[in-house]
């Protein structure tokens, strides 16, 4: 094993060069892999220190973003991608990634609700008891991005037969970031036993918290029973609220694969038969897709990866990344690129070019950035890059944002 350089600059070169991007080259795009450098260096020097190959890669859809939760940005983790740090049964767990399950159940309805009847449904289920694998549910179609989008759906592809209507419902769970009796909790800087059971590692980029050995099986296992949870959970939701309806999909796009890997705002899929969402803006129509083998040595050659892929060792990586977007993406109007990133007392200052301005913009969390969201030509970059296959477009009748 080859030791990692020594300055700081070297490594987030190095680290650079382990980021594979499909994305748009916008603002969001270059704010996604000037933090992810850092997420990246701090994995390789993590994985040296415990005799593994630092070779973690970041391979992005066309959605790469950011990440608005401030832990996650401030430990170098961006989104929209395929997140990789050993070959899946290595017992090390990096917690600076956050799962926590999100996903989206598309179901499919014969009759168009009112809008008046479901927001009735919503307000009666927020005031219910419900359980699901005995722990109760905490309802929050209020908080963040957690929607319920019900649309027309028009079918793309031949002989698919989907109902009339369709809903859309994005949800995690909330229950089990902290300390919870089923398990050590998902969140490191929400559960005092997982903070008690991780590794804190000093890397020169800020600290790394890990979990090893038995503890990173056992933490494993709980995101297992959190996936599960979130999933019934999305299920319940939709039979609650709606009639007579049939569940199409049901994905997560936030959570781990396995001991090594995490899909951070992406959707990974085993088989073309799985339909996918890619949800878009309220005012924009969303798709179901199914998504196509990738990446094909045709397109690495076309995309510039094959040759680093190899020299760096993560050809079948790449190779069977099978991922697509999930949404658009933040985006940042007023923003253009990152010309520089510097660090003062270890805190990451992003330097940007702006827009509509000769001046520049310095901030540390991009929170501090007007956003919105990045609409169709997300889907149409997928599509080019023969990602996936439209089997669906979805026209918004409504949404409800309580």
């Amino acid at each position: 094993m080859k030791p990692l350089p020594k300055s700081k600059k070297a490594l987030l070169n190095r680290a650079k060069k382990h980021i594979f991007s499909t994305g748009l080259n916008d603002g969001a795009s270059h704010l996604c892999i000037s933090n992810m450098r850092y997420g990246l260096a701090k994995m390789h020097y993590v994985q040296q220190k415990y005799g593994l190959e630092p070779d973690a890669t970041f391979v992005t859809t066309p959605d790469e973003t950011v990440s608005r939760n401030a832990g996650r940005w401030e430990q170098g983790i961006s989104y929209g991608g395929k997140l990789s740090w050993g070959g899946g049964r290595e017992k090390m767990v990096v917690l600076d990634v956050k799962p926590n399950c999100c996903g989206m159940l598309v179901g499919g309805l014969n009759k168009l609700p009112s809008p008046r009847k479901i927001l009735r449904r919503v307000y009666d289920l927020e005031h219910e008891s419900s359980y699901v694998n005995n722990v109760r549910v905490q309802w929050d179609f209020y908080k963040g991005n957690h929607f319920i989008d019900v649309f027309k759906v028009h079918e793309k592809e031949s002989g698919l037969k989907l109902p009339r209507y369709a809903v859309i419902l994005h949800a995690g769970c909330s229950e089990l970031k902290g300390d919870t009796d089923k398990g050590s909790g998902l969140y490191w800087n929400m559960s005092k036993q997982l903070r008690e059971e991780c590794r804190r590692v000093k890397t020169p980029f800020g600290p790394s918290y890990i979990l090893d050995g038995h503890d990173a099986s056992e933490y494993y296992n709980f995101n297992l029973f959190a996936e599960d949870f979130a999933k019934k959970r999305r299920e319940l939701a939709f039979k609650m609220l709606f009639d007579h309806g049939k569940v199409l999909c049901n994905n997560t796009h936030q959570g781990l694969l396995n001991l090594n890997e995490i899909a951070l705002g992406c959707q990974v899929f085993n088989s073309r038969k799985s339909l996918l969402p890619i949800s878009i803006r309220a005012d924009l129509p969303s798709y179901l897709v199914r998504g196509n083998h990738s990446f094909t040595p045709h397109q690495m050659d076309l995309a510039g990866f094959s040759s680093r892929a190899e020299e760096l060792g993560v050809y079948h990586r790449l190779a069977r990344a099978n991922i697509v977007p999930h949404g658009g993406g933040y985006a940042f109007q007023d923003a253009l690129s990152v010309e520089k990133v510097f660090e003062i007392k270890g805190k990451r200052y992003f330097k940007i070019d702006m827009a509509n301005s000769v001046g520049k913009k310095i901030i540390s969390n991009v929170k501090e950035l007007q956003f919105s969201y990045r609409g169709r030509e997300v889907v149409q970059r997928t599509l080019d890059l023969g990602m996936c296959e439209l089997s669906a477009e979805l026209e918004p009748v409504y949404t409800i944002k309580v």
